[in-house]
């Protein structure tokens, strides 16, 4: 473990040293690695979502329901679980991703203008493949079964999606129906960042997702698809006894390698709609 925090600093230290790099080159992630994070450093959590994302990190606002905004130092713009509807906000994003579990976490008429529009789900019962390198992000899918809406189970249905970015990993769980396999967690690697679902029901029991969460050991852990305080609440008094958690109530957060807290913590980030500030 120690050779594996020291090793994560000696990239680090490199990617300083070759600053004339350009800002869209993507850092190398750490999906695979286990590591400690770096001790005293704190979140940055007073940026908006218009600012510019600062060096080496990846700005995270959570927009509604399933669907978060990432954003990075080069200007990329990536939302998952994608509905056609982000607020009031002009952006057009560069990637979206989309889960069609329920029509809360996809749409059918994405607008034409998105370069990159990646469905979690292909062809029923087999699933879909992602693999988008954007230079400063690369894209990627993990599948998972969904209950169908015909009742069963539809396998590969819903998609984990992961985001390499400024040697980080992100991983958002999507509408996740069951405790993945040794195979799936091993095709998931490291995440540094995970959004799970905490409703309870809709997705999975709570217990089921807290072993997920507990398996995964990543360093900050985002409730997402809560539907009310309750929901909310529940888990968040579930997992105490495992992480500490962190509620500020902002709607976003930077977050680096550096920055990472040295052990899981639960940060909960209030939804909301982008709007466009002068």
């Amino acid at each position: 473990m120690r050779y594996n925090h020291v090793m994560r600093w000696v990239v680090f230290a490199l990617m300083v040293i070759s600053g004339g790099a350009v800002a869209q080159e993507r850092r190398p992630s750490h999906c695979i690695a286990i590591a400690d994070a770096a001790p005293g450093i704190e979140y940055l959590h007073k940026a908006g979502w218009q600012d510019p994302v600062p060096e080496y990190s990846v700005r995270i606002s959570y927009v509604a329901h399933a669907s978060f905004l990432i954003q990075t130092q080069g200007g990329l713009n990536a939302v998952t679980d994608f509905t056609g509807f982000i607020g009031g906000a002009s952006l057009i994003p560069d990637v979206v991703t989309m889960n069609h579990a329920h029509g809360t976490h996809w749409t059918e008429y994405p607008d034409p203008a998105i370069p990159h529009v990646l469905e979690g789900w292909g062809v029923f019962g087999e699933g879909i493949e992602h693999h988008l390198d954007l230079d400063e992000m690369l894209v990627r899918n993990v599948s998972t079964d969904i209950r169908s809406v015909y009742g069963g189970v539809e396998e590969r249905g819903n998609s984990i999606f992961v985001f390499e970015v400024a040697g980080l990993c992100i991983g958002h769980l999507g509408h996740l129906h069951h405790i993945p396999s040794d195979a799936q967690f091993a095709a998931l690697g490291r995440l540094d960042v995970v959004m799970a679902a905490v409703d309870g029901g809709t997705t999975m029991p709570l217990p089921e997702m807290i072993t997920v969460l507990k398996r995964l050991k990543s360093s900050v852990i985002i409730p997402m698809h809560w539907f009310s305080d309750y929901s909310l609440d529940r888990f968040l008094t579930d997992i105490r006894a495992d992480f500490p958690v962190e509620r500020d109530g902002v709607s976003e957060f930077t977050v680096s390698l550096r920055s990472l807290p040295e052990r899981p913590t639960v940060v909960v980030l209030e939804p909301q709609y982008l709007i466009e500030l002068e």
